[in-house]
Formats: structure tokens, sequence, C-alpha cells
């Protein structure tokens, strides 16, 4: 007998008793319905389970700020070609403003002066190298305008071509001091003609010189066209006089011309390419 209890059978059988034993007090003591072996998994493997949980919400919110970030760039961009198009559209309400308001102040001329003939240009440059300011319009050749056709806006006249290129043509204006335009004064019908000068130019105004020293012209009086040369048409508006000045080199006086169009600003004109008279030298011989 005490030999069995020695034995190495009895050994690993009361071994395995313990452990039995030992699982049941472990299970009763923590009121669990999982045996001791998952508990003891469950215990080494939780840290592992919860930190697999925390990756995976991780990876989620990741996920859907991915999407929500791919999304906002697209409604962006979406916004962006809407802006676009609305600047599109703006622009070319702008410019029917521009024309309709061209064109307004150019109907009541065609009306006063059926006979004329027109062409409507665009102001596509400004000659920095020209100390007088001519500019360029985007008639020529092609379109039927030729040297010396006068241009307007609405009804003040505001130059004259210069020069005609094939889809170009630049324009003096009556700033220029290489412009004679002959004018009368509206009120007391006193003759002379408009030009430029060097010291005028700055102010954007220019004169009606060879007044004489008692004249009836003052401030505020309105200067037209005259007709004379068959250059520019008769009773086309020039401006108004802001000044009258004493000649410097006789006993003369001139006006000063504040022109009724603000040439610096001009974008759209229109250019005579024909009216009554055009062209005829005046002649009063009576031979």
């Amino acid at each position: 007998m005490r030999r069995f209890f020695k034995s190495t059978k009895f050994k690993v059988f009361a071994a395995i008793a313990s452990v039995l034993v030992l699982g049941v007090a472990f299970a009763a003591f923590s009121h669990s319905a999982a045996s001791p072996i998952t508990s003891a998994v469950g215990v080494v493997f939780s840290p592992l389970q919860s930190f697999s949980s925390f990756l995976a919400e991780k990876l989620d919110g990741f996920t859907g700020a991915f999407v929500s970030s791919s999304v906002y760039a697209q409604r962006v961009n979406e916004l962006e070609l809407q802006l676009a198009d609305y600047r599109s559209k703006l622009a070319e309400y702008e410019k029917m403003k521009q024309d309709i308001e061209t064109y307004e102040n150019f109907l009541g001329v065609k009306q006063q002066n059926p006979d004329f003939e027109f062409s409507k240009a665009s102001v596509t440059a400004r000659n920095s190298a020209d100390v007088f300011g001519s500019f360029v319009l985007n008639r020529g050749e092609a379109h039927g305008i030729k040297v010396n056709d006068p241009v307007i806006y609405g009804e003040y006249l505001v130059g004259i071509v210069k020069k005609v290129n094939t889809t170009t043509c630049v324009v003096a204006s009556i700033l220029d001091p290489r412009v004679n335009v002959g004018a009368y004064e509206i009120g007391t019908r006193e003759q002379s003609y408009v030009t430029g000068s060097a010291e005028l130019f700055k102010q954007g105004e220019c004169s009606m010189p060879g007044l004489s020293a008692n004249t009836s012209i003052s401030s505020g009086a309105v200067v037209c066209t005259s007709g004379a040369g068959g250059i520019f048409p008769a009773d086309l508006l020039i401006g108004t006089v802001s000044d009258i000045r004493t000649s410097e080199t006789d006993s003369s006086c001139y006006a000063v011309i504040k022109p009724g169009a603000d040439i610096a600003s001009l974008n759209d004109v229109f250019i005579i390419t024909a009216f009554a008279g055009q062209g005829e030298a005046d002649d009063y011989s009576l031979d």
C-alpha cells in the first residue's frame, strides 16, 4: 500500500485531481460560467482586444474624414465653377450696359443726321509713346474706315482718324495740337477753330484761339463744329468754355474748352464714315 502512494501513477493522479479541484473552486468563487482556461486566456488577451477596438474606431473616423474631405473638395470645385460662370455673366452684363449707353447717346445724332453713316468701334490700345494720347480702334480699311474720318462719342466730337491699317486705325483726339476743327460758339455765333496744346493737354482741355479782345464768349458757353473744310460735319458738340484768357503773343483772346466726352476713359465710339459734304473743300471764289 505504501508503495502505491509513492508510485508515479499515484503522483500523476494526485496532480490531475488537484488541478480539477482548484478549477472548480476558482469557478465557484468567480461566479463565472467560463472555464478557468477560458478566463485565463481572456485575461491575457483582453488588453489586445481593447486596443484592437480602439484602432478600429480610429480607422473608421479616418475613413469618414477622408470621404468628407473628398466631398468638400468636390463642392469647392463646383462653387468655383459657378463663381467663374457668374463673373462671365457679369462681364457680359457690363458690356451690354456699356453698349446700351453708347447707342443711347448716339441715337440723337443719328436721328438729327440721317445722312450720316457710322461704324461702331472699341478702343483696343492707347499709344504710350505719343505724348498727346492717340488711341487705337478695332476698325480699319476692311471696315471702310479712311483717314480723316471723324470720331464721336454720343453727340460729342472726340477726334479724327489719322492712320488706317487693315483691321485697326489710329485716332488723334481734339486735345492734340495736330488736330484743328472749325468751330463756333452757339450763343454768340463767333467763329474760330478748336485745337490742343501741350499745356492744356495735361488738364484734359483744349482751346479756341483767335477771339477778339472784347469777345462776348464767357464761361459755360457751348462750342460746336462749324463744318468748315469738309472734314467734320457741322453742329457736333465739342465742349463747354471753362475760361477766357488773353494770348501771350498778341492782343487776342482764347477760350479754354472742356470736352464733353472724357477722352481718357473712352471704351466705345462711333466713326462717321460718310456724311453730306464730306471731303468737299470750301470754295468761295466767284469764277
